[in-house]
């Protein structure tokens, strides 16, 4: 058995130079399958869900080589790589729609802290209560995920100390989510929610992980990960998702994988744990020291990745997947995105040199992979 898999990308728009320019009205006025976010500086598109690495890594290339191709029309603009205003333009908001009442409360409540690029990654589970105890683990896991996916190592100009900036300063809503026990503790929490308004709609619940579906919180049908920095490279992507696909089809197969009977700790301790998780994370990523959601040992968050990484990787390899999960060696080896990035500013590249490189390494990537790949899978 294979999962569907689906992604929303958002990405900044800008000049080659890295500044970030506002531009996502032309872009859903001209260009289809692309949405607003509540600034306009960023964009985002969907993939088709699919059970196919293959077509996913295409659904990945092919929106981005067309918007590419609209901004070079438009006065040469870029897109730019990371997940936070890296290099200035923190002060304000810029409205994409400024008619938009939730758009209005977000602006009010939060600021800019939320204007981050990211990456969700959907994964299709059907059944609600194995959705839900997937959705307990994968929460207590998720720092794993934002690890291996940091690149927000800047904002405005400056190295800000976090390699996720992005996730160090995100304002996670409502203040307290318990770890559900079930598929109807989810509803009566996300009605008492409603009804007290700290949540806005049912979409205004932004933590790690949520379950997601067509009319939530009744039908869900999906796991989605809320807590991973841009990814640029889809390769790099995909042997993420690739290690939460695994991860997801072991927690399925095995009933007994549950923080609720499997943790030493009470059900309050985890999610003060994974809170601090999260945190750390945020700060070192691959270098982060953690604690086990089982015990609460700690671990390095590199370690923990390599232990889990060798206790899917037989689940993989049985389901056809394994090659898009073995680029995870190479992130572990040289670094997340913030990492590769520090590691220049350390010996004296200021951030901008470092986001222009980073513009222009992106853009050669998505080019050999679409020539190399994509163009082979058409003909």
């Amino acid at each position: 058995m294979v999962l569907t898999k689906g992604f929303e990308i958002e990405m900044y728009t800008g000049t080659p130079q890295g500044e970030i320019v506002g531009l996502s009205d032309q872009i859903i006025t001209d260009l289809q399958g692309f949405m607003r976010e509540p600034d306009s500086r960023n964009v985002e598109y969907i993939t088709n869900p699919s059970t196919n690495y293959d077509s996913q890594l295409c659904g990945l290339l092919r929106p981005r080589q067309e918007l590419r191709k609209y901004l070079q029309r438009l006065n040469n603009y870029t897109l730019i790589p990371g997940s936070t205003l890296s290099l200035g333009g923190s002060d304000r908001f810029h409205r994409s729609d400024p008619t938009n009442p939730y758009h209005d409360y977000i602006e009010q409540t939060y600021g800019t802290k939320v204007v981050t690029a990211s990456v969700h990654i959907n994964i299709g589970i059907s059944d609600p209560e194995i959705l839900m105890r997937a959705c307990r683990i994968i929460r207590l896991e998720a720092p794993l995920f934002l690890a291996l996916s940091a690149s927000s190592p800047f904002l405005d100009g400056q190295a800000t100390g976090y390699h996720s900036t992005r996730w160090g300063l995100f304002p996670q809503t409502p203040n307290h989510v318990p770890l559900f026990a079930s598929h109807a503790h989810h509803i009566q929490w996300v009605e008492a929610q409603l009804e007290a308004g700290t949540m806005q709609n049912v979409r205004h619940l932004w933590t790690s992980v949520r379950p997601n579906g067509d009319r939530r919180p009744y039908n869900l049908n999906r796991l989605e990960l809320r807590i991973c920095d841009l990814v640029t490279d889809p390769i790099s992507l995909l042997a993420i998702t690739a290690l939460l696909e695994a991860r997801l089809l072991q927690i399925i197969d095995n009933p007994n994988i549950d923080p609720l009977t499997q943790s030493s700790l009470s059900p309050e301790e985890l999610i003060t744990l994974t809170a601090k998780n999260e945190m750390a994370a945020a700060t070192s990523s691959l270098d982060a020291q953690l604690q086990h959601w089982q015990d609460g040992s700690t671990i390095l968050a590199r370690d923990w990745i390599a232990q889990l990484y060798q206790e899917v990787w037989g689940i993989a390899k049985q389901q056809g997947f394994s090659c898009f999960l073995s680029p995870l060696h190479k992130i572990l080896r040289e670094g997340n995105e913030a990492q590769q990035w520090l590691q220049l500013h350390k010996v004296g590249v200021d951030a901008h040199r470092v986001i222009n490189q980073a513009i222009i390494a992106t853009q050669l990537r998505e080019q050999e992979l679409e020539n190399k790949l994509c163009s082979s899978l058409v003909g």
